[in-house]
């Protein structure tokens, strides 16, 4: 299996799972968890090749021009990463079968998963810097969706917005800090990028791009002052927060931190930001851990604190604290999943997770008792368990590091405060819940879950316990090979032995256990009591309520800009629009000036004169009579649009024309429907003094305003016109679109070729406009039985473009009047769709091509639905644009995948000569398909905004009947 194939395996599964049926818990649980466990088969499979620092890479062509190449590689780092993400993933997928309720709907619940599984394996294998922040947004996006999956509920919608807004806002300055250092590079590579060290950190930007990249690491690690939205975070299912929480959503802060260690770290900077953001968090999240009274938040208050404690010994510039941070990384993926499992047992089985409800809960659910014990005692760092080794490497990180002298004091002190805390927490995870009387107030008597629901609790104690007491022979190779690539070079000695004799580290550990039994013992009764709701001075620095009033602040001065800057009235924020563009033009002008050159101009051409006087008058007739008949207004604005098509044709631009012919039908007729819409002009029923010089102000400001961009507009033309040009665009494209386009049509040839990623992103733009505009009028739909008009209405129903050009009564004379040209309408239909198949066949060599046949096409049924009416069309013609606009961008994008399954580069053409019998050779491009599916989005688009207006203009107003406002436009 390749690692693309790997990559596209929880995405795939992911689409399985959203169809599969509610209540199919156990297919759903078995396909997220094949899925998982095929994956970490296979790259447990990898491992011979990348335990002596190989790397695994695999590249697609994307856009080599601008370095933006699907890159995925796996080295030792990214192996142990993606062990996590799929290892841990299969026993959750296991235990969520029996967590999750059969009124859930768990088919959402496991698609949500696997694409955030399959964005994490991404992210972790990931060898571009641009593709690195892409799955990374991706992980922020899917891990909301996961947060939020009971959006009946206030929490979960306020802790997955709060982690959205965090990690989103972080990922944005990651991005701006990527693109920085793929600059400094010269590309985003990240081979290259890993081997460009000392040029990154002796860069003029090294200071600039630093801090951006470690505000995205940290929010997304949750590290101070990033740590509030974390503890929110666990009003997900525990199955989310023991996956997101202990090996992938706030691992991967952490993940970036060691993936660029070796060319970010090594200077002040780093050590003071990262060590210092580290310190903070590690006591912080230690602290807070030990006041909290519920389960899953007293276990994310320890994520933070040891993701903190990892942060810190990424910051310290030292090769072995590099190793030290890579070792606990995987310590505490495995007891954190098995603590978060344990605690969705007792919440399970209880019905609670407050800890001064529980108690002696060992006598009723032993097995699970003795698991969250053994996984507990491994967080607090007891030994013979995985998490007293990662830790005696820390503190012995922190006595023997070299620094100024109270930093060499104070960390050694830290250290020790932060284990203490962190046995005082763990004991009142065990202690407190499993010991003392049993509890007689529990919402459901407390029994042991079923048994595969504790098997991958089961599963992670197990590794505590093998790691702890068997390091070397259990993870030291691992270990080795994942440390290899973060150190950026040979690995410093080491030594995972249990014991090493008496030592400022253990002595350390010894401190910490027993102070951290006194804290607990002088807390516990206080605690159980709510006697000490809050750690002292700490709540008042509530993270949560800083951000909350910072975004109530922040919306409260957009609305005030808003105030400031916008108004009803669309005349003047056009204005505002027009001027801004209009001094961004002219301030280039006023620094560079503005020169024509000698280039031969074309003699003149009275005709020519004469038709753009005429669309200057129509253009000014427009303007004036917008304030008092909005239809002969856009009457002619239609006749200015005419005079550019007959501008184009005179200038050899037929494909130009066409395609702005059939522009100007559509946006018509929509504008038409949309007209009625409008708001009405609001005039002064009692004028105030002097309004009326105001207004011929107001009116004077805009003609000015449109008489300096018009003539600024030419002045551009015409200096771009007469400069000389021997390598100018048109003859790079003229020279090139039939030997490497396979086309004599320049203009489509460029539209589906050598600007197809363009058109590309431009249709998907298309399909979103007509979904919103779908969004924002579907209230309006009509309901279904509306559909079944009577048999002489079907002929005539009363749409908005009819009504707005000939305003009728339902006499049996005006239906009677309209019958004939129904019938010739519905004549027309098949002769349109010929005309643009034609256009589309003909489009790569002659004028045509797939957007002017998609609007011929429009047309067609735009015609359908003025005379025969909206109800009758869609009762006779199923049209479904949705599907058009989604079978369109499909094989739009599926023919520039093509492209890359040949090995070239997306979207790539491919030309073939065919021989057939009957029709003779065919010269095809690839291109084709491409153009297909323009042609599909175009149709659908048109077709999606003119259903919206028309269906919110039926459900106005019944058949047979006019609106007062368009009887009223009618009189006049």
């Amino acid at each position: 299996m390749s690692l693309i194939v790997l990559l596209l395996l929880p995405f795939i599964g992911s689409c399985l799972a959203a169809v599969l049926p509610h209540n199919a818990r156990n297919s759903e649980s078995l396909l997220a968890g094949l899925v998982a466990l095929i994956g970490a088969v296979q790259v447990a499979m990898f491992y011979p090749q990348i335990v002596h620092g190989g790397v695994i890479r695999e590249e697609i062509f994307w856009l080599p021009s601008l370095g933006l190449n699907l890159v995925l590689r796996m080295d030792g780092f990214a192996w142990l990463f993606s062990m996590l993400v799929l290892g841990i993933g299969t026993l959750v997928s296991l235990y969520a079968r029996y967590y999750m309720s059969p009124q859930d709907p768990v088919p959402r619940f496991f698609a949500f998963f696997l694409a955030f599984m399959g964005a994490m394996l991404g992210l972790v294998m990931s060898g571009n810097l641009i593709q690195i922040v892409f799955f990374w947004e991706l992980t922020s996006l899917f891990s909301f969706l996961l947060i939020g999956y009971w959006h009946h509920r206030a929490d979960a919608r306020r802790g997955a917005y709060m982690a959205l807004m965090v990690t989103g806002a972080g990922g944005l300055c990651l991005l701006a800090g990527v693109l920085l250092l793929g600059h400094v590079v010269g590309s985003y590579d990240l081979d290259k990028v890993l081997a460009a060290g000392e040029l990154i950190r002796n860069h003029a930007l090294y200071p600039y791009l630093l801090p951006l990249i470690l505000i995205g690491a940290l929010s997304k690690s949750a590290q101070f002052p990033f740590h509030f939205w974390l503890p929110h975070a666990m009003a997900a299912p525990t199955p989310v927060s023991a996956y997101l929480h202990s090996a992938t959503m706030v691992k991967a802060g952490v993940f970036l931190l060691a993936r660029l260690w070796p060319v970010l770290s090594g200077s002040e900077e780093w050590f003071w930001i990262v060590g210092g953001a580290g310190a903070c968090t590690l006591l912080l999240g230690a602290c807070t851990a030990m006041y909290q009274s519920d389960l899953k938040g007293l276990l994310a208050y320890s994520t933070i604190s040891h993701l903190g404690l990892i942060t810190l010994l990424l910051g310290l510039n030292s090769p072995l604290a590099a190793v030290a941070a890579v070792f606990h990384i995987l310590n505490h993926a495995t007891f954190k999943a098995s603590l978060f499992m344990a605690a969705g047992i007792i919440d399970h089985e209880s019905g609670t997770r407050d800890i001064r409800r529980l108690s002696g809960l060992i006598r009723l659910i032993p097995y699970t008792a003795t698991l969250a014990m053994v996984a507990s005692a491994s967080m607090a760092g007891v030994p013979l368990l995985n998490g007293f080794l990662s830790k005696e490497m820390f503190f012995a990180e922190t006595v023997f590091i070299s620094s100024t002298a109270w930093v060499e004091a104070s960390l050694p002190v830290i250290a020790t405060l932060a284990g203490t805390f962190s046995v005082a927490y763990s004991l009142r995870f065990t202690v407190d819940v499993f010991f003392g009387p049993s509890a007689t107030d529990l919402p459901h008597t407390p029994h042991e879950p079923p048994r595969w629901m504790r098997a991958p609790v089961e599963l992670l104690v197990l590794t505590c316990l093998l790691v702890g007491i068997f390091p070397a022979q259990i993870v030291g190779p691992i270990l080795a090979a994942a440390a290899l690539p973060v150190v950026g070079g040979s690995l410093p000695e080491y030594s995972l032995a249990i014991w090493h004799g008496w030592n400022a580290p253990m002595i350390m550990s010894l401190i910490a256990m027993s102070g951290g039994i006194l804290l607990y013992l002088l807390l516990r009764n206080p605690l159980k009591q709510s006697r000490v709701p809050h750690p002292p001075l700490i709540w008042r620095l509530s993270g949560k309520r800083l951000f909350e009033t910072g975004h109530i602040l922040l919306m409260r001065l957009a609305r005030r800009v808003e105030r400031r800057l916008t108004t009803r009235r669309l005349q003047v924020q056009l204005f505002m629009l027009v001027l801004v563009a209009f001094l961004a033009g002219l301030l280039p002008i006023i620094d560079k000036g503005l020169s024509w050159g000698d280039r031969p101009k074309i003699p003149g051409s009275g005709v020519f004169v004469i038709l753009w006087l005429i669309a200057i008058a129509c253009a000014l007739g427009a303007a004036w009579q917008a304030k008092y008949h909005r239809l002969a207004a856009l009457t002619m604005v239609s006749v200015c649009g005419l005079m550019t098509c007959i501008t184009f044709v005179w200038f050899s631009a037929p494909d130009l024309a066409l395609t702005q012919l059939v522009v100007e039908v559509v946006t018509t007729v929509l504008i038409l429907l949309g007209l009625r819409w409008l708001p009405r002009r609001i005039e002064d029923v009692s004028p105030r003094p002097g309004s009326e010089h105001r207004a011929r102000a107001r009116r004077l400001r805009d003609l000015v305003l449109a008489v300096l961009v018009g003539g600024g507009m030419a002045l551009l033309s015409y200096a771009m016109l007469t400069r000389p040009t021997p390598n100018d665009i048109s003859t790079f494209y003229l020279s090139r679109a039939l030997p490497e386009g396979g086309g004599s049509n320049v203009v489509n040839v460029m539209l589906v070729d050598f600007r197809g990623f363009d058109t590309l992103g431009e249709i998907t733009v298309l399909v979103a406009v007509a979904l919103a505009v779908f969004a924002l009028l579907r209230r309006f739909r009509p309901p279904k039985e509306s559909i079944q008009l009577p048999a002489q209405q079907r002929l005539l129903a009363p749409d908005v473009v009819t009504d707005l050009i000939n305003p009728r009564s339902a006499s049996d004379t005006a239906l009677g009047f309209m019958m004939v040209p129904a019938a010739l309408v519905r004549l027309l239909l098949p002769v349109a769709l010929v005309v643009s198949m034609y256009l589309f066949m003909r489009g790569h060599n002659q004028p045509g091509g797939g957007f002017v046949a998609g609007l011929v096409m429009s047309v067609a049924f735009i015609l359908q639905y003025m005379v025969a009416g909206t109800q009758w069309v869609e009762a006779q013609m199923s049209l479904r644009p949705l599907r058009w606009m989604g079978t369109g961008l499909l094989c739009a994008t599926l023919t520039g995948m093509g492209a890359l399954f040949f090995g070239y580069p997306f979207l790539t053409t491919h030309t073939a000569h065919l021989h057939l019998p009957v029709l003779g050779d065919f010269h095809v491009a690839s291109a084709l398909f491409f153009d297909v599916g323009v042609f599909t989005v175009v149709v659908g688009s048109t077709l999606l905004i003119l259903t919206a207006l028309a269906h919110q203009s039926v459900r106005s107003h019944r058949p047979g009947t006019l609106p007062k406002t368009v009887a009223a436009k009618g009189a006049a």
